[in-house]
């Protein structure tokens, strides 16, 4: 042994090297929000659909029991909330979310506890209206991150 270290793989790029291009916090590549922000709005609803369904067993044992057409409506609206998490990317998919709010706070006639459900998914779903506009006025106004002017 010479003591040496033998020459190895090439090294990975170094993420603080001004010069590399991949480097995702290059300041001139800015992170996309609305990439992220329908992924959000994807995820939340399939955490509402997977509450719905959990409202099956509920209905069935505390509430009034499970009939057709109850059972129809939970299973109509979880589905209806997986279809509509793969239309987030499109920019009137809020509009559709907060659509399908109004179906669920019809469960009011199904059990009250699925109308509660369907009032606290409304008010999430209030409150992600509200981020989405705040966020596209930051973008209008150039104060968004990843935005700043250089003076």
């Amino acid at each position: 042994m010479t003591g040496q270290i033998p020459a190895g793989p090439a090294q990975p790029p170094d993420p603080a090297d001004p010069a590399d291009p991949a480097d995702p916090a290059d300041p001139a590549d800015p992170a996309d929000p609305w990439k992220s922000f329908g992924a959000v709005m994807a995820a939340t609803l399939f955490l509402e659909a997977v509450v719905v369904l959990l409202a099956i067993p509920v209905v069935g044992s505390v509430g009034g029991g499970l009939n057709g057409l109850s059972l129809g409506y939970l299973i109509g609206l979880a589905v209806l909330l997986i279809l509509l998490a793969g239309l987030q990317r499109r920019p009137w998919a809020i509009w559709i979310n907060l659509g399908a709010q109004v179906v669920l706070l019809a469960g009011f006639v199904v059990y009250p506890g699925v109308g509660v459900i369907g009032l606290l998914f409304t008010g999430l779903w209030l409150l992600i209206a509200y981020l989405r506009a705040e966020v596209r006025r930051r973008q209008q106004s150039g104060g968004a991150s990843g935005q700043e002017r250089a003076d």
